[in-house]
């Protein structure tokens, strides 16, 4: 019987591994490239910080503003955010790598991201990337 019962418990670690190693490798790591993603507005911070993506492919990027003010999410090389931090464009809905959303607003772009490298947005309202609204989109 003693034999039996450790069967079965390690029969039921094994199967708790295998589970556990399943839902790691459907979640991704933090170096896998996605061609979607949700990026939330939280507390003035961006919950999704970091993002790897692949170069020439379209990528749905969903942003959700959950705060009771309004954001921007800009992301582009260091002469684009020089541009915004003068902040001469009050609203941006033209183009895809910048967008800006109201209070509680969901709005989607698809961004193709041609050149390996790394791509930080920002949002450039005032005080807000001071506050830490900033993140990385990695393109391998």
């Amino acid at each position: 019987m003693t034999w039996a019962i450790r069967f079965v418990g390690l029969a039921m670690v094994a199967a708790v591994l295998v589970t556990a190693a399943i839902v790691v490798a459907a979640a991704g790591g933090d170096d896998e490239a996605v061609t979607e993603a949700t990026i939330e507005f939280r507390y003035s911070k961006f919950e999704q910080r970091e993002l790897t993506v692949p170069a020439g492919v379209p990528i749905t990027l969903h942003l959700v503003n959950k705060d009771p003010i309004g954001h921007e999410w800009i992301v582009g090389d260091d002469d684009v955010h020089a541009r915004h931090r003068t902040g001469t464009e009050p609203y941006h809905d033209q183009v895809p790598t910048e967008v800006s959303l109201r209070a509680f607003e969901t709005k989607t772009t698809v961004v193709t991201f041609e050149e390996p490298g790394d791509y930080v947005y920002v949002c450039h309202l005032p005080g807000h990337e001071e506050y830490g609204m900033r993140g990385t989109i990695r393109v391998r």
